[in-house]
């Protein structure tokens, strides 16, 4: 057994998984896994640079998650912290990478969207066996400033990621609006689209025999769909969701308050007012990918980190 720590800095979440891994069988033992919403692409969209509330909400995490990571004897030679999309974008990242390394002893490897997406696929796939759930896979990790598309079966064939996300488009399109217009929504879809004719002109977009969402917000949706009580990852973790219940989730998520959003049981206070423009661009890319459902998963990027310590 390999005990590692990987750490996966998005725009909207910094995520922790220490565990033990076993090369030979794929067994993947958890032993501390958790998440902290730091917003680190707070108004990385508009501004190009990371905004000091955020890096200090960042810095803390960080340190809150040395302490863990030190409680399990994980020395820096198996730590490996892989920062997305918002540092990518920001103009002072050389600050964010200081910080990080001053606490945990490792810079953050920012890395390309496409490393991202084999990550992702590695993460979200690697215990996807039997007749179950067929080959090949169409993964899509749909994080808060980029989503990360990726096919393939054994091994990739094909990624792209693209500017796409929970944060971004709510920032760039809703506002400061609780109820987004209906002009609003149209202008949402409307760059959702766009982006998916990126995305398809390096990863075909239709044919999967397995569609697999990824993070937060598919996630959340799926505790929606299931009315559970409180967040479940037991529940969650390959539960599928079918598109009619993603669009009336997405419609209901669009009309609701923020109070009424932050009502939902099974709701991260930190996805509050993210979780409507995210439900929409799930319902977007299930129509583009003509599946009737999509598996969840809770094991995605985080995991594939991990694996790629122990390899």
């Amino acid at each position: 057994m390999t005990r590692v720590a990987a750490i996966d800095c998005g725009t909207n979440s910094i995520r922790l998984l220490v565990a033990d891994l076993d090369p030979e069988t794929g067994a993947i033992t958890d032993l501390d896994r958790r998440m902290i919403i730091n917003r680190l692409g707070q108004g990385v969209d508009r501004t190009g640079r990371l905004h000091p509330d955020a890096l200090a909400r960042t810095f803390a995490a960080c340190r809150e998650y040395a302490e863990i990571i030190r409680g399990f004897g994980v020395g820096p030679e198996r730590l490996r912290f892989v920062a997305t999309s918002a540092s990518r974008d920001a103009e002072n990242s050389d600050e964010y990478v200081q910080g990080v390394r001053d606490v945990l002893g490792v810079s953050p490897e920012v890395v390309s969207g496409e490393e991202e997406a084999h990550l992702s696929f590695v993460g979200a796939t690697k215990e996807l066996t039997g007749g179950q759930f067929p080959a090949p896979y169409l993964v899509f990790d749909l994080g808060g400033g980029s989503t990360e598309f990726v096919l393939g079966a054994e091994d990739v064939q094909a990624a792209r990621s693209v500017d796409i996300g929970c944060v971004r488009l709510t920032e760039r399109h809703f506002g400061g609006a609780e109820l987004p217009s209906a002009e609003q929504i149209a202008e949402a879809r409307a760059h959702v689209r766009a982006e998916l004719d990126k995305a398809e002109e390096v990863v075909p977009l239709t044919g999967a025999a397995t569609l697999v969402g990824l993070a937060g917000t598919v996630t959340t949706v799926s505790a929606i769909v299931q009315d559970l009580p409180a967040y479940d990852s037991a529940a969650i973790h390959h539960s599928r969701i079918s598109r009619a219940e993603v669009a009336r989730v997405a419609d209901e998520l669009l009309a609701a308050t923020h109070e009424q959003r932050a009502a939902i049981p099974s709701m991260h206070p930190g996805r509050v007012d993210v979780i409507a423009a995210g439900a929409l661009e799930l319902l977007e890319i299930m129509e583009r990918t003509g599946a009737s459902e999509v598996v969840v998963s809770e094991h995605d990027i985080l995991d594939g980190i991990a694996w790629s310590i122990a390899s």
